[in-house]
């Protein structure tokens, strides 16, 4: 995936300030909908034989993150810290390879943005089954990954291209599949109803 753009730095604050002076904001009325099983992208796979453990299912789905002040402020926090240190940089430029899934240290593709953001929010108590990897198409045609939180008002997400964190009914995006929420390795086939169609890709 090509996920190579500048990014927008913002101040973390003003997401904070913008949602809780909302109070009634309530889960999209057009929720992304599973309509099947997806094909597990080959990276994640890959990623799955090194990591087998967080990508086993050793947890049950208790049912969408409930969310409050301090949690949202994690769920900015995080986005904003990975956002900021990690230099984006495709596969390709980093080992040469098309696609490869890894945790990064400096420099790392969308993907490698996700699953660190990812790994950071399950360290402070998120549920595994809340955090899904989320594969997106970009209005340009091109494919990008992106986090899914999963909460009570409404699917969140974070992207490095931006460090505001939104509902995933205000991004520009065309949503293809993404983890399941009770087995990490497994993907489902997403149809955001957006859309009168979408389809799924295999890498």
């Amino acid at each position: 995936m090509n996920c190579r753009k500048a990014l927008a730095i913002a101040v973390a604050a003003f997401g904070i300030i913008t949602f809780f002076a909302m109070p009634s904001l309530a889960a999209p009325a057009g929720a992304m909908q599973v309509i099947g099983r997806a094909n597990q992208p080959i990276g994640h796979y890959e990623f799955c034989k090194t990591y087998q453990s967080e990508c086993a299912a050793t947890y049950k789905d208790a049912g969408p993150l409930t969310l409050t002040e301090d949690n949202w402020r994690q769920l900015l926090d995080v986005n904003y810290t990975v956002n900021t240190s990690i230099t984006p940089m495709t596969d390709q430029e980093i080992y040469g390879v098309e696609e490869r899934w890894a945790y990064p240290r400096t420099v790392g593709d969308c993907e490698d943005f996700v699953l660190l953001k990812r790994k950071m929010l399950m360290q402070k108590g998120f549920s595994p089954s809340d955090l899904l990897i989320t594969v997106v198409l970009q209005p340009s045609g091109e494919g990008h990954a992106v986090l899914t939180v999963r909460t009570d008002r409404g699917d969140f997400i974070l992207d490095n291209m931006r460090n505001k964190v939104m509902l995933w009914t205000d991004t520009e995006y065309t949503y293809l599949k993404r983890q399941s929420n009770d087995d990490p390795a497994r993907w489902v086939k997403l149809q955001d109803g957006r859309a009168t169609a979408v389809g799924s890709v295999t890498q």
